[in-house]
């Protein structure tokens, strides 16, 4: 295979490991805030379940996740899936299983905030949603960035597990190239792309930690 066939196949499989990375934190980092509410929630009921719901996420393999939500439905309710749904499945498992790391993320830093606080906010005639949303929820951010920073990156690396379902990634198509041409070179280079793209996430987070720090 000629050098610019392996790079544009390689390209065309980087862009769906960007989607898959841009698209999980988008419905993740959200989703973990309101299951972290959950679980912190004085309603018995919901505050188990968020647990419960918690644990299996952190509990099980996201390839086995993967699997699950992908074929789940056709097994469980008997539904013909569209082909696009692959894609779908992909970014619900990510979203699901990094959506309860966040969560927890997110508790750790919110009960790390003093309740003197709160107390303050009070004094100052701030609802209970201005007083997160104003004064706890910029401190949270600064608290959790480096956690978050280390599941960002870690998430680079696991789009590479959509394989299971055959999506066509960076890492699928890498192997695929690697075993047609009988040569690692693919892989090395799938594994170049890897490294300098937790490079600029990591340089990223550095500088919204900084950003943040200066802010308080």
């Amino acid at each position: 295979m000629m050098l610019g066939s392996m790079v544009s196949l390689l390209m065309e499989g980087m862009i769906t490991s960007i989607e898959i990375f841009l698209l999980t934190l988008l419905f993740s980092l959200p989703l973990g805030l309101l299951i972290a509410f959950g679980r912190m929630s004085k309603f018995t009921p919901l505050r188990l379940i968020m647990k419960v719901y918690i644990s299996i996420m952190r509990g099980t393999p996201l390839m086995l996740q993967l699997i699950v939500v992908f074929f789940g439905p056709y097994y469980i309710f008997g539904t013909t899936l569209s082909p696009d749904y692959r894609f779908i499945a992909v970014i619900i498992a990510f979203s699901m299983n990094y959506a309860a790391y966040f969560a927890e993320i997110y508790r750790g830093g919110i009960e790390a905030i003093p309740k003197g606080q709160y107390e303050a906010a009070q004094v100052l005639g701030y609802s209970k949603i201005q007083t997160f949303f104003i004064i706890i929820l910029p401190q949270v951010f600064r608290i959790i960035i480096p956690s978050v920073t280390n599941e960002v990156i870690t998430l680079v690396k696991d789009t590479s597990l959509s394989f299971v379902i055959a999506i066509p990634e960076m890492f699928t198509v890498a192997k695929q190239i690697a075993a047609a041409e009988s040569s690692i070179a693919a892989l090395i280079v799938a594994g170049v792309f890897y490294y300098v793209f937790n490079v600029l996430v990591a340089f990223v987070m550095a500088r919204l930690e900084k950003r943040y720090d200066y802010l308080n």
